[in-house]
């Protein structure tokens, strides 16, 4: 096997199920001491340097992408979502919240769905 190759048989839970416990981490750790814990440093920070993170990870994931590096895009969107969820909490949102939206639009074509939510002008 090349070193890019993912194993998708390394997740044996379902993605629900571990985006909930990643959620219910977060939720623990969110009040906890900014010295002790990466999550309760960006909660201490804010908004806007959560927001940042995001950005910084986006980023990291379209270079990943150009270099068609499958292995670190795939550990760069890891990070991009980790710091999405720490938005989500920001906002009191979670990723069953997001999950919802998906299955709302499934089936829906990319051109529908977004006629659907543009304004008419």
């Amino acid at each position: 096997m090349s070193t890019d190759a993912i194993d998708p048989s390394a997740a044996t839970a379902t993605s629900q199920d571990v985006l909930a416990r990643l959620a219910e981490v977060i939720a623990a750790r969110r009040d906890g001491d900014p010295d002790k814990s990466y999550v309760a440093r960006l909660f201490r920070k804010g908004t806007d340097s959560m927001l940042k993170k995001v950005g910084e990870e986006a980023t990291e994931v379209v270079i990943a992408a150009k270099d068609g590096q499958r292995e670190q895009i795939v550990y760069e969107m890891a990070d991009l979502w980790f710091h999405s969820m720490i938005v989500l909490a920001q906002f009191d949102l979670t990723p069953a919240d997001v999950l919802a939206e998906l299955q709302r639009r499934e089936g829906l074509s990319g051109l529908q769905e977004f006629a659907q939510r543009s304004p008419k002008t």
